[in-house]
C-alpha cells in the first residue's frame, strides 16, 4: 500500500493528511502532484507533499479521489516551504501560485538549437557578464533608469546552457520582453507546460519566481527595487529574494538590476556599477522648483511650473498622490513645512497639538521656525487637481489613478503614482508636491521617493539622449538628499547614509521586523517572547536580531483562536 501525505487546498486547515494511492491509477504521482481528495464529506483539491510515508497505527486511510495533473516539481515545493517559513504564511497559497491555472498532463519539450542571440556588446553587457561570472553569491548591478536592459539578458544567456529565469515587475513588460527575445532567435516559454519542459528562457512577473522550470542555469531580476515584486496577500513574499534563494539552491548565478536598489539589497548582495559617466548619463534632467518663498495664494501651481507646462511641446504627466499617508502642514507666514524635530517626518494636527506619525513626538500647534500660530493644510484630491489644471492650461486633462486606467490622447495627464506605470513616454513629468513622498511616515520613504524619480526617468529618457524630456519637482526641501542623488545621477552616497542610519537603529538589514494585526495579535505577540511594542488598533511590532530568530519563533508559536495577520518585513512602517 503506497501512502502519500497531502496538503488540502483549504487555507483555514493548514495541515496535511495521509491518503492511499489507488493501485488502478496509471498517472504518475509524486511530490507536487495535484490531486483531489475526500475531506469531511466533500471533494477538495490538494498537493502531494511527501511520498511513501508510513501509516500510523490503527488508521484506516482513504484513497485519493482523482488525479488533477502536474503540479509544482519537488524542488519548487521545497522552495515554497522555505518561503512560507520566511514570510510566515500558508504554504497552500504559495503552491497555488506555483501551479498551472488548468490541468497539465505532461510538460512540453522544446525543439533543439533554440538560442541564438549573438555576443552581447557594450559596457552594460560587459559589467553584467562580470557580475554573473563573479561566483560570489547574489549580485546586484546598479543601472541608470533610462537603460535598455536587454544586454543583461544576453549576457546571462552567454554564461549558461541551462534555463534562464527572468523576472520583471509587470505582465506588460514580460510580454514585450518575450517578443524582443523571440525576434533574436530565443525560444521563450509562453505557458506553464513549456516552462516545465525546460525551455531556454522563462519570463514572468512576481509569480514566476515559482516557475516549474528545472534546475536553473541563471536567474535575473530586472528593477529589483520595484514594489510590484511584493505579494499583497499572505504570505507577503518578496519575489526577488525568492529567486535569489532558488538560484542559490540550484548553484546558478543570480543577478538583480536596479537604478535605486534598497539598502537591504545593497547590504545582502555584491554590488556592481557602471562607469560614473555612463550611470549619470542615464538619469533624467531634474528641475527643482523651490516653493519656500512663493506666495501661499498660488496653491499647488507655481508661476514657473505653469509657464513650463504651457511651453512643453509634448505629453506632460502630472503626479499627485491622492492617497498620501501624511497630512502636510506649512506655516502661513514663512512657508516652512511642519516637520518633526526628532526624525524629520511630517507632523499632523492631533487634539490641538502637532503629532508625528512616525516616531510619536508631539509639540504645540505652531511653526518651529518663526513661532507663527496659523498653519495651512497642503492637500487636495487628484480630481480637483485635474479641474484646476484644465482651467489654468485651457486644455483637456486626463486623469489616471488605480481605478481610472485610461489617459486617451490628452496632452496633459494627471494621476497618482499609478500614472507612471500606465504611460509609456512623456516629454515632461511633474511632481506637484514631492514632499508628500519625501516626508511620508515610512521607513522606506527615502528609497521610494528616489524610485519615483527613477521611474520618471524611464518615461522622459536619459539626460544625454537626443530629444530627452525633463522631470520637474516642486518642493519646500530643495536640498534634500534624494534630490541631490537624482541631480548627480548617483544614488550611492544616499544608500550609504541610509545603511548607516539603519545600523544605528538596528533596523533591517541589521535586524528583523514583523507586524501582527487583528484580534489575536496581542495573544500571539505575548507567546513569541521577542521584543516589540504596540502600534495601536490591534497592531503590534515585533523585533528580532535576524530573520532566522524571527521566523523560527513565528513558525513554532501556536496560532490564537482569533484572527491574526502576520507580515514579515512590513513595507508600511
Amino acid at each position: 500500500m503506497r501512502i502519500v501525505r497531502v496538503l488540502p487546498d483549504v487555507l483555514a486547515l493548514g495541515r496535511s493528511f495521509d491518503y492511499v494511492v489507488p493501485d488502478s491509477w496509471e498517472e504518475p504521482v509524486g511530490v507536487g502532484t495535484r490531486i483531489r481528495i475526500s475531506l469531511h464529506g466533500r471533494r477538495v483539491g490538494g498537493w502531494v507533499l511527501e511520498d511513501d510515508v508510513e501509516a500510523g497505527p490503527g488508521l484506516e486511510l482513504k484513497p485519493l479521489a482523482k488525479h488533477s495533473g502536474m503540479g509544482p516539481p519537488p524542488h519548487v515545493v521545497a522552495l515554497a516551504e522555505w518561503a512560507a517559513w520566511r514570510w510566515a504564511g500558508p504554504l497552500g497559497a504559495l503552491l497555488t501560485v506555483a501551479s498551472p491555472d488548468r490541468v497539465v498532463r505532461a510538460p512540453e519539450r522544446p525543439a533543439p538549437a533554440l538560442r541564438a542571440t549573438g555576443a552581447p556588446q557594450g559596457p552594460l553587457a560587459s559589467v553584467a557578464a562580470e557580475a554573473l561570472g563573479a561566483g560570489a553569491g547574489p549580485a546586484l548591478l546598479r543601472v541608470p533608469p533610462a537603460t535598455d536592459l536587454l544586454p543583461v539578458l544576453e549576457a546571462a544567456l552567454e554564461v549558461t546552457s541551462g534555463p534562464v529565469l527572468v523576472l520583471v515587475p509587470n505582465l506588460g513588460w514580460a510580454e514585450r520582453l518575450r517578443e524582443r527575445l523571440a525576434r533574436r532567435g530565443v525560444r521563450v516559454a509562453r505557458s506553464w507546460a513549456q516552462a516545465a519542459g525546460g525551455w531556454p528562457v522563462v519570463v514572468g512577473s512576481r509569480g514566476a519566481a515559482f516557475s516549474p522550470a528545472p534546475r536553473l542555469g541563471a536567474a535575473v531580476v530586472l528593477d529589483a527595487h520595484d514594489e510590484a515584486y511584493r505579494e499583497e496577500r499572505a504570505p507577503r513574499f518578496d519575489a526577488a529574494r525568492v529567486v535569489a534563494e532558488r538560484a542559490a539552491r540550484d548553484g546558478a548565478p543570480f543577478l538583480a538590476t536596479s537604478a535605486v536598489p534598497t539598502a537591504s539589497q545593497v547590504h545582502d548582495w555584491s554590488t556592481f556599477e557602471l562607469p560614473a559617466h555612463e550611470e549619470r548619463s542615464g538619469w533624467p534632467r531634474l528641475h527643482v522648483i523651490d516653493r519656500r518663498a512663493d506666495d501661499p495664494r498660488t496653491g499647488l501651481y507655481s508661476e514657473e511650473l505653469v509657464t513650463m507646462v504651457r511651453a512643453c511641446p509634448g505629453r506632460v504627466v502630472v503626479v499627485f498622490n491622492r492617497r498620501g499617508r501624511a497630512r502636510l502642514l506649512a506655516c502661513g507666514r514663512c512657508g516652512e513645512l511642519v516637520r518633526c524635530e526628532t526624525c524629520g517626518r511630517a507632523m499632523a494636527e492631533s487634539g490641538g497639538r502637532l503629532a508625528c506619525a512616525a516616531c510619536g513626538a508631539e509639540r504645540p500647534f505652531l511653526c518651529a521656525a518663526c513661532g507663527h500660530l496659523v498653519l495651512k493644510a497642503l492637500r487636495v484630491g487628484v480630481s480637483r487637481v485635474r479641474e484646476e489644471l484644465e482651467a489654468l492650461l485651457s486644455t483637456e486633462v486626463a486623469e489616471v489613478t488605480g481605478s481610472e486606467p485610461g489617459e486617451g490622447d490628452a496632452r496633459v495627464v494627471v494621476g497618482t503614482e499609478a500614472v507612471l506605470h500606465r504611460v509609456r513616454s512623456a516629454a515632461m513629468v511633474v511632481f506637484l508636491d514631492f514632499d508628500l513622498h519625501l516626508l511620508a511616515p515610512r521607513m522606506s520613504a527615502t528609497e521610494e521617493a528616489l524610485g519615483l524619480l527613477a521611474r520618471s526617468g524611464r518615461l522622459v529618457g536619459g539626460r544625454s539622449a537626443r530629444g530627452a524630456g525633463i522631470v520637474v519637482v516642486q518642493t519646500r526641501i530643495a536640498g534634500h538628499e534624494v534630490l541631490e542623488a537624482a541631480t548627480l545621477g548617483n544614488p550611492g552616497p544616499l544608500i550609504e547614509r541610509e545603511l548607516g542610519l539603519r545600523r544605528e537603529l538596528s533596523l533591517p538589514p541589521f535586524g528583523a521586523l514583523g507586524e501582527l494585526s487583528g484580534p489575536g495579535a496581542g495573544e500571539l505577540f505575548g507567546s513569541l517572547g521577542l521584543d516589540g511594542s504596540p502600534l495601536g488598533g490591534d497592531r503590534w511590532l515585533v523585533r528580532a536580531r535576524d530573520h532566522q530568530a524571527l521566523c523560527d519563533r513565528l513558525a513554532a508559536a501556536p496560532r490564537p483562536r482569533e484572527r491574526v495577520r502576520i507580515v514579515v518585513d512590513p513595507p508600511g512602517l
